[in-house]
């Protein structure tokens, strides 16, 4: 049985052909490879490599029994925002009154959503996380939206549900494809949301938003395959590969591209690991992952090979042409290095200095090189000058000092040992596969890897990946467990997953599971888990549709026939300009203070409160970015953010506390409506008899919740007092600080709302702990997601029991980042923090251990650190640690354990002493050293470059029996760590009092 694999790179298209009976030969049963050059229209360069590997293999084409490739073709063209293969795009939600406050392209670049937005309608629809209907599906609201569509002549519709992936019985988004095309007939193509991503409404809609603008061009290039292989009389199912390494039909790639948009990194990982000998079986039975190096022209990529056979997922959200989306793609990290990297010297106060890329010559190195007779210094040379290779004419770079071929080949490895240090998810030595035209500029012995495999044919790994691609089956779904058996609802779900498999085209005999994942779901009372599973077999082409797919019939000419030069669409080439004309300057940039004392919110404002919500966020709090976003909707709208200083505001002026309370698993997916806190502030109110509010404060400024009010201002009209009860975020209710101090209407009588007409008002509760328990019981009968509403406070209460100026301090801290990355010096931006609130840098270093568990709907954990040793720091790191900074020993560890958000940090030494530096109620705080933003502690992973800052906690917190009660280290069980402040508390200032004179 012979199979024919082909992978489509910016630079060469690579084919191999390969003899599934002889896989057990040295030759892995590869009898003829090809690398030709790869070609504006995709189908000749395919057409050119298919056609040698037949050749040299003297092998008519009707003994081949597949043909699979691999392509760029389709991401492509959403990187490159072609308005050529682009089309305009009719969005239904299927939410009932959700979601409104995050219409659908919220988040898209404007010249993208300029492309691809057509229409944008809602009906009612959507399910709750424990899969009860929120609104049955109303067909009358589809059909009077097929009206619309048809009036705008939108040919690509997407619909997306409310937890749709949970809906296994179809009910929702099938029923209204089945109307809609029934409605408009056979020439429209309609994407459900559940066959696209998973669970995160806004990544799995943006996703198919992609998938539905380039359906058009995506059939028009499978035609284009199609009629490639006709040309060569091949007659056999042609499939694609996709993003996690299995194959699809091209009927199915037809109707789903964006499964295929990151094919190439993971052709290459499955490839190298056939052509090691590393099958799944071998990695199974030694439960070690393997990670492939795969080294081009330009770029190198790296990537985790799983002990199933299959690439590590990249996190719960990637971006695509500045889109976040879900839809499976593995977890690759890139960088600028390439057989064809250029190779620069410099001369320092500190000797020679070597940079290799990130500029490379690329396809052109065997014109530009020096081996090749060019002028350009590359990789390529340097390791042909060592010796270590022979290509092209060694005598061209003989004069080539040997102190840059050593500098060069130490920073190429310090380059490749980074990377791979990065990937891994432990510290144990790992094995790596090394591919790729340019893999010979590797060194032979890396920092970390413990054994270095060159398997044959590595030039074409992704070729050969493509052909030996297996079928696979998902199942991810989310399932209620009290009084059930986990490991009977787990095969259950197995022999689901196996027969999706099979359905898909896998042999039945040699298709078993090989992934399951069980994900407990956060702040709920009911047990829900998601679990995913994953089988999948190796492909049986008989089981699979023949090549000519009526769907996919050849009626309008090849792939690129009715396309013309690359055009830009609406304006699209000044838009671009005027953007950049219109950047602001932050450095010179003040925020807009009017006459009456009140400052009104920009959309550069809003980006900084955010970042700033995050760092206060403490590792918990939710993700400011959604909230973010519906606040950014609402300016965009022509609505108004008006924050107030509470010296500028009547002390009895009345202000609504707002928050959210529910699981993040929920919030991702049920995005607000804009009625859930209203409804339920209006219900308290009318309890209380109160007629009318100034404006909103935060029950916590950190994470999600510190945006909220902005958000109920905007909608109602109303002011933002610059305050917070909280001055962070806290994983209970009760911990505010009018909880802690237990006032008149500080916890009770309180309401909550789901925005669909339940609305609940606790008058009053035993204690704080009971306020806690009953909410969250009722939030879970909601859907595991409310809005709640305190009881409103005075401005002079919100300022004797709150946190000052909190918004401001916000402000002040995402400004501070933001001057670091424009200024491109991130190292100091703790420095910036520490300059707004007293506090100290505990640790610069990165991950090494992380432990999570979910108990009584919290996630418990614990995060290490160590320092970064000397070869692992940044090029240019040049400066020694920050006097701001601990001191720090290189055999020192940081250990952070968390609920939710980070409780405390101790530092342990080789010897096993512990010493406590800092704990609750002050800020712990971990950022991302390559960017400056905060992490969550859902965000801890493995390889991060991380600093970890502390910062000073209000007084009300840190200098009180009650503050430290409710809010210190006892309050979580820690009795035993002793609460020592990190330093003085430093008033926020004013942003309207600065800016206002």
């Amino acid at each position: 049985m012979l199979r024919i694999g082909v992978d489509v790179g910016g630079t060469n298209t690579d084919g191999v052909l390969i003899d599934v009976t002889r896989l057990r030969e040295p030759c892995r049963g590869v009898v003829a490879h090809y690398k030709s050059a790869s070609t504006p229209d995709v189908s000749t360069g395919i057409e050119n490599a298919v056609r040698e590997v037949l050749n040299l293999a003297a092998v008519p084409p009707s003994q081949v029994s597949s043909v699979s490739i691999g392509t760029t073709a389709f991401i492509n063209a959403v990187l490159e925002r072609d308005a050529r293969r682009l089309t305009k795009v009719a969005v239904i939600r299927l939410c009932g009154p959700y979601t409104r406050q995050c219409p659908p392209f919220i988040d898209f670049p404007n010249r993208l959503r300029a492309l691809t937005e057509g229409h944008v309608g809602y009906v009612d629809g959507g399910f709750e996380i424990d899969g009860r209907e929120i609104l049955p599906l109303d067909e009358r609201q589809v059909i009077e939206q097929c009206a619309i569509i048809k009036e705008k002549s939108l040919k690509n519709i997407v619909l997306c549900g409310i937890f749709s992936p949970l809906d296994s019985q179809g009910k929702h988004e099938a029923t209204a494809k089945t109307i809609i095309e029934r409605e408009l007939g056979p020439s429209v193509s309609v994407v459900c949301s559940r066959d696209v991503g998973q669970v995160g409404l806004l990544e799995r809609e943006n996703a198919s938003i992609l998938n539905a603008s380039i359906l058009t061009f995506a059939q028009r290039t499978i035609r284009g395959f199609q009629k490639a292989m006709r040309a060569l009389n091949l007659a056999c199912p042609l499939f694609l590969t996709q993003n996690d390494g299995t194959l699809t039909t091209a009927a199915s790639a037809a109707r789903l591209p964006i499964r295929t948009f990151a094919s190439g990194p993971t052709n290459s990982m499955r490839g190298a690991a056939f052509l090691s000998g590393l099958d799944e079986h071998r990695a199974a039975q030694e439960r070690k992952s393997t990670i492939v190096v795969d080294v081009g022209g330009t770029t190198t990529d790296v990537g985790v090979l799983l002990p199933s056979g299959f690439p590590r997922q990249a996190a719960s959200f990637i971006e695509v042409g500045g889109v976040r989306t879900n839809f499976a793609m593995a977890d690759v990290q890139s960088i600028a290095l390439g057989g064809g990297s250029i190779v620069r010297t410099v001369q320092t106060e500190r000797g020679m200095r070597v940079t290799v890329g990130p500029e490379s010559v690329g396809h052109n190195i065997t014109r530009d090189a020096m081996v090749f007779g060019g002028r350009a210094l590359t990789a390529s040379d340097l390791i042909v000058a060592s010796g270590r290779a022979d290509i092209g004419d060694k005598t061209k770079v003989s004069d080539v000092s040997k102190e840059v071929v050593a500098l060069s080949t130490q920073r190429i490895k310090r380059l490749l040992e980074g990377t791979i240090d990065k990937m891994k998810t432990s510290p144990e030595d790992i094995t790596v596969l090394l591919v790729g035209g340019g893999s010979i500029i590797a060194p032979d012995e890396l920092a970390g890897v413990k054994e270095i495999i060159r398997p044959p044919f590595f030039s074409v790994a992704n070729a050969v990946g493509a052909a030996m691609a297996k079928v696979a089956g998902e199942i991810d779904t989310i399932e209620f467990l009290a009084g059930r058996n986990i490991h009977t609802v787990v095969e259950s779900i197995k022999e689901k997953a196996i027969k999706k498999a099979i359905a898909s085209g896998a042999e039945p005999s040699m298709t078993k599971v090989v992934e399951v994942i069980n994900l407990p779901v956060q702040y709920v009372t009911n047990e829900a888990t998601r679990i995913i599973v994953k089988a999948a077999g190796d492909l049986c082409p008989h089981n699979i549709a023949h090549l000519d797919d009526a769907s996919l019939s050849d009626t309008n000419g090849d792939a690129y026939s009715q396309e013309g030069e690359k055009i830009l669409e609406n304006g699209s080439a000044t838009e671009d300009a005027a953007s950049l004309d219109s950047e602001i300057d932050i450095d010179t940039y003040r925020p807009t203070v009017l006459p009456n004392k009140t400052w009104k919110i920009s959309e550069l404002d809003l980006e900084w409160i955010a970042e700033g919500c995050g760092v206060l966020g403490t590792g918990g709090g939710g993700s400011p970015y959604p909230p973010y976003l519906m606040a950014r909707q609402a300016l965009r709208d022509g609505k108004d953010i008006i924050v107030v200083d509470p010296d500028y505001t009547p002390k009895t002026d009345v202000f609504i506390r707002c928050s959210f309370m529910g699981s993040p698993s929920v919030s991702s997916e049920r995005l607000q409506g804009g009625q859930e806190i209203p409804s339920s502030a209006r219900a308290l109110m009318q309890y209380l008899g109160i007629d009318d509010f100034t404006g909103a404060i935060s029950e916590e400024i950190g994470g999600g919740n510190g945006i909220q009010p902005m958000i109920v201002a905007a909608e109602m009209g109303k002011a933002v007092l610059d305050s917070d009860l909280m001055g962070r975020a806290y994983p209970n209710m009760y911990q505010t600080l009018p909880g802690a101090y237990d006032i008149p209407h500080g916890l009770w009588p309180c309401a909550i709302s789901d925005g669909v007409g339940n609305t609940l008002v606790l008058p009053k509760a035993r204690n704080a702990k009971a306020v806690e328990d009953i909410l969250r019981v009722v939030t879970t009968e909601m859907g595991s997601k409310s809005g709640v509403s305190m009881a409103p406070l005075d401005t002079q209460t919100c300022v004797k029991y709150g946190v000052p100026y909190s918004v401001s301090q916000a402000w002040r801290i995402g400004r501070a980042i933001a001057l670091c990355r424009k200024h491109n010096n991130l190292k100091s931006v703790p420095k910036a923090i520490l300059e707004l609130q007293n506090g100290v840098c505990l640790f610069v270093g990165k991950i090494v251990d992380v432990e999570r568990e979910v108990r009584k709907g919290f996630t418990w954990g614990k995060v290490t650190i160590v320092p970064l040793q000397e070869e692992e720091e940044e090029e240019d790191a040049g400066s020694p640690t920050p006097s701001f900074a601990l001191p720090v020993r290189p055999d020192n560890r940081l250990i952070i354990p968390f609920q939710n958000e980070n409780l405390y940090a101790y530092v342990e030494s080789a010897n096993g002493e512990k010493k406590a530096h800092v704990t609750v109620p002050d800020l712990i705080t971990v950022l991302d050293s390559q960017n400056g933003a905060a992490l969550g502690t859902p965000d801890y992973r493995y390889g991060l470059r991380v600093t970890v800052i502390a910062l000073a906690g209000h007084p009300s917190w840190t200098a009180t029996p009650e503050g430290l009660a409710c809010g210190g280290p006892e309050a979580f069980g820690l009795k035993d760590v002793p609460f020592v402040p990190i330093g003085t508390y430093k008033d926020p200032v004013s942003v309207i009092k600065q800016y206002g004179a």
